[in-house]
């Protein structure tokens, strides 16, 4: 379920609204405000009473008259139709601080990595609707990962067969896997649209074996398509041991090690970035058949991504103007702010 919240005003038929909250949360923040947050977390992030309580710094009886507020007074829906005002105010800065056309943050203060990314998960579902339930048709690229993923489980089934997903990055691993975030192929499902899948791994066994897989026919036809593309959404990958690239076979220890030791701190559809934003070169650059991207797109191109080991790689990519669309969570944004 997602959620949106309606701007309330305190009183209603003359009464004043009391959700009998104490201390400093009430001189901090609104009570609707609070009652927008617990609706969050109850809802979208799967927390229990007792876990808002804590988060929130209020007893469980406060918590529970919090999340029935929001229902009695209401603020939720089957949708929420506001984000929490603290959030938009860092989404509005955000946006206005890196040139981003659009930019959502989630709350985050205090919940667990497991809510938060629930969270963006479903606003990025949200961002992505905006396009999807157009009528004219729409091609629509995507990356791969496990928060686009996640995005596109979070999305509601529509029929539309006149759009196209296609698919940004090779989804083949050196062992001959394939990965288990096929983003394009999901979307499609979702959607009843035509899929088109880039048919060659992440990184060819060579330079000479690239040379092959983006001679092909059907690749040839994926680039021009994708330079068409209305839209694109990616993650943002942090370059590290243990990161998904590596971990899902796409580079070996060898090459993360490498890549470090090179500056690289990001990873966006198989590009590797340094904590400027530069471009980082690797002799994987030589055997890469994602397709291009590059800084300051000209059409609308959205990550999705948050969470305190990402920071540093949506930081290098924001730099660099790689994205101009982002969906991250609140704690993520003040940093963001704080240091640009």
């Amino acid at each position: 379920m997602s959620i949106q919240v309606e701007e309330k005003l305190y009183r209603y038929n003359g009464v004043q609204t009391d959700y009998g909250l104490r201390g400093s949360m009430v001189k901090n923040l609104k009570k609707h405000e609070l009652a927008a947050r617990a609706a969050w977390m109850y809802y979208i992030g799967g927390l229990t009473q007792h876990q808002i309580a804590e988060v929130l710094g209020v007893s469980r009886q406060v918590a529970q008259r919090l999340v029935a507020a929001a229902t009695g007074l209401e603020l939720v829906h089957v949708n929420i139709h506001h984000e929490v005002a603290e959030c938009s105010l860092l989404a509005s800065q955000l946006a206005q601080r890196f040139g981003l056309r659009r930019c959502q943050v989630v709350p985050s203060a205090g919940l667990p990595a497991e809510a938060i990314n629930r969270m963006i998960a479903v606003t990025a579902a949200e961002e992505m609707a905006l396009f999807i339930n157009k009528e004219e048709a729409q091609i629509i690229a995507l990356g791969s990962g496990r928060t686009l993923s996640q995005a596109v489980k979070e999305m509601a089934e529509i029929s539309r067969p006149q759009h196209s997903c296609l698919s940004l990055i090779g989804a083949i691993a050196s062992d001959g896997s394939c990965t288990h975030y096929d983003v394009p192929l999901s979307m499609a499902e979702k959607t009843s649209s035509k899929y088109f899948i880039l048919p060659a791994p992440l990184f060819a066994d060579s330079p000479q074996d690239r040379e092959v897989w983006c001679n092909h026919r059907i690749y040839k036809l994926l680039y021009n398509k994708a330079r068409l593309a209305d839209v694109s959404f990616c993650g943002i990958g942090q370059v590290a041991p243990q990161c998904p690239l590596h971990t899902d076979g796409f580079i070996t220890s060898a090459d993360v090690e490498r890549l470090v030791s090179a500056g690289a701190v990001a990873e966006i559809i198989g590009h590797f970035i340094d904590q400027d934003g530069a471009p980082v070169s690797d002799r994987l650059d030589g055997r890469r058949t994602s397709l291009p991207v590059t800084p300051a797109p000209d059409r609308q191109f959205t990550a999705f991504v948050g969470g305190p080991e990402k920071f540093q790689a949506v930081q290098a990519v924001l730099r660099g103007k790689w994205i101009n669309g982002l969906v991250t969570d609140e704690e993520t944004a003040q940093r963001l702010l704080l240091n640009p």
